[in-house]
């Protein structure tokens, strides 16, 4: 019998004491390499994190399993049993850039259920959790359920790379939402505009291409305040494999999808 709500302290514990270590490395130096692109970093810090997490958990719960984004981890295929689906440092760029703008993102599910949602914004102190069924949190805060949102009021997340020529999808397409909406913004963290749209500060974030250790913490969260979660063309999210991602408030998710990304 798996004891969930034991696993969500741990967990909330091992973030916080994650992200402590992050702001004590503020005034030390930093190695970073590229991964993919030169657009693609990765830190020491990043790894460190990883490293560290990974440990923790496989010292308290060495039958779990853990994909991880640096690959410290497990080789996971499937979702059977517990497994733990980490970032350590998810938007690397704002990391090395600003130092700020960036998070902490865990993901814990269970035989393909998502029971637990960490993304904690190191810099702010913000921890945003959900455990399923009881609600999402920021800090102490419990986040409202999201109310019904029409597209001209609406604040969404996407990256201006999509509404220009691009090899993923016909710019086209984005264009007429980018027009239609309140306003658009870019964070450059996908797990902090998932707590964005969790915690209403955005309506939706669209975006091209993203890893399940992006996300999984964020499905959590927005699933517990009513909100909806999809591929860019309406098709259910693999949380094994890289995706078009596209969440938001639910009666807005359905009119971008509909009128919008469906032509």
């Amino acid at each position: 019998m798996t004891n969930w709500k034991e696993i969500d302290q741990r967990a909330k514990q091992w973030v916080k004491e994650a992200g402590e270590i992050i702001r004590n490395s503020f005034d030390s130096s930093l190695s970073i390499q590229y991964k993919s692109n030169p657009n693609d970093l990765v830190t020491n810090m990043d790894k460190e994190i990883e490293q560290y997490l990974i440990g923790k958990i496989q010292q308290s719960y060495p039958d779990h399993r853990i994909l991880g984004e640096e690959g410290y981890g497990d080789e996971v295929t499937s979702l059977e049993g517990v497994v733990w689906i980490i970032d350590p440092i998810d938007g690397t760029m704002n990391f090395v850039h600003q130092q700020r703008n960036f998070a902490i993102s865990v993901g814990i599910y269970g035989d393909g259920i998502g029971y637990i949602g960490l993304i904690y914004d190191v810099v702010h102190n913000e921890l945003y959790h959900a455990f399923k069924g009881e609600g999402a949190f920021m800090n102490d805060l419990p986040l409202p359920k999201l109310d019904k949102v029409n597209i001209e009021e609406a604040v969404i997340g996407i990256s201006p790379i999509w509404v220009t020529e691009n090899k993923r999808i016909d710019h086209n397409l984005i264009s007429p939402i980018v027009q239609k909406v309140r306003g658009t913004r870019s964070y450059g963290s996908a797990a902090l505009e998932c707590a964005y749209v969790a915690s209403g500060r955005l309506d939706a974030y669209l975006t091209m291409r993203l890893a399940p250790w992006d996300f999984a913490a964020g499905l959590v969260l927005i699933s517990e305040v009513g909100g909806t979660a999809s591929t860019l063309d309406g098709n259910e999210l693999n949380l094994v494999s890289k995706n078009t991602f596209f969440v938001g408030e639910k009666s807005l998710h359905n009119h971008l999808l509909t009128e919008y990304l469906k032509k």
